[in-house]
């Protein structure tokens, strides 16, 4: 497995996360004015709602920390951290950082970033084994339904890494408000992230590794749905019926997982990630 110093700074990642997160997802309206780039409130909210996602994802991901369980869910931390930083770099002459929120946000990529390489070091001169069965196998279903969310997903993330403003469903088509370039760029590299994380679920044999991945991002999905219907008067359906995308999108995948949840379990126990209770699951 990693090492020691790669599982402390995924904890470090979940606490900065999870502080930063409660900052931008309950005062949204106090801090967009003050964020690192122009940014609305319902953005702001967003935000933070990724960032206590992620929070969850590092924090289940430290913890159970055994590769061939959570290399998916690693693989999405990594490239969001990255990710991120890349864009902030790419429009830098738009970054403020006259407030103190500004800089957290920096410094929690900037650890996210840290981590992510500690973290690729270690499996560059360790190659952890996976792939070998060791549970409940995955379905055909389960790993076409991998296929889909890579499909689409990763077509949200291509749109928006290369989209200009004008562009269909940049005016508040999907998303109720019009997006700046660094915005677009940001939304665009988290689904990126999340896309690219998913691609090894679509060959995945091994169903605790799907249903780890699933519950690591499953706060991801229900915070950003809670800050749509909390902003949910932005949304015009009627006139911009895109918007139903958005919120359907997140509720297609958040009330399926439920019942996995609840029959499968989410792919760790008290034996590990081998449930005993769910070894003999077909």
């Amino acid at each position: 497995m990693l090492t020691g110093i790669s599982r402390s700074m995924t904890y470090a990642c979940a606490v900065l996360y999870a502080i930063l997160g409660v900052f931008l997802f309950f005062l949204p309206e106090s801090l967009s004015p003050v964020f690192a780039w122009k940014v609305t409130p319902f953005m702001t909210m967003t935000i933070g709602a990724w960032c206590l996602g992620n929070a969850w994802l590092a924090w289940i991901s430290a913890r159970r920390w055994e590769w061939r369980l959570v290399y998916t869910a690693l693989i999405y931390l990594w490239l969001f951290g990255v990710l991120e930083l890349a864009v902030v770099f790419a429009f830098q002459d738009k970054v403020r950082l006259d407030h103190p929120i500004a800089w957290l946000y920096l410094g929690t990529l900037s650890v996210n970033g840290l981590t992510a390489l500690s973290g690729f070091t270690d499996w560059i001169r360790i190659r952890p084994i996976r792939g070998e069965p060791f549970g409940p196998p995955t379905t055909s279903w389960q790993r076409g339904s991998a296929v889909a969310f890579v499909i689409f997903v990763g077509f949200l993330s291509v749109y928006g890494l290369i989209a200009q403003i004008g562009w269909p469903a940049t005016r508040g088509g999907i998303f109720p408000e019009e997006m700046s370039l660094f915005t677009l760029r940001s939304f665009a590299v988290f689904y990126f992230s999340l896309a690219i994380a998913a691609i090894p679920l679509t060959r995945e044999r091994n169903l605790a590794v799907t249903l780890n991945h699933s519950i690591a991002n499953y706060a991801l999905v229900v915070i950003i749905t809670i800050a749509a219907f909390v902003y949910l008067r932005l949304f015009n359906f009627a006139e911009r019926p895109g918007g139903l995308l958005y919120f359907g999108a997140y509720l297609i995948v958040a009330i399926p997982l439920l019942f996995a949840f609840a029959k499968y379990g989410t792919g760790y126990g008290k034996e590990g990630p081998l449930p005993k209770e769910k070894q003999n699951v077909a």
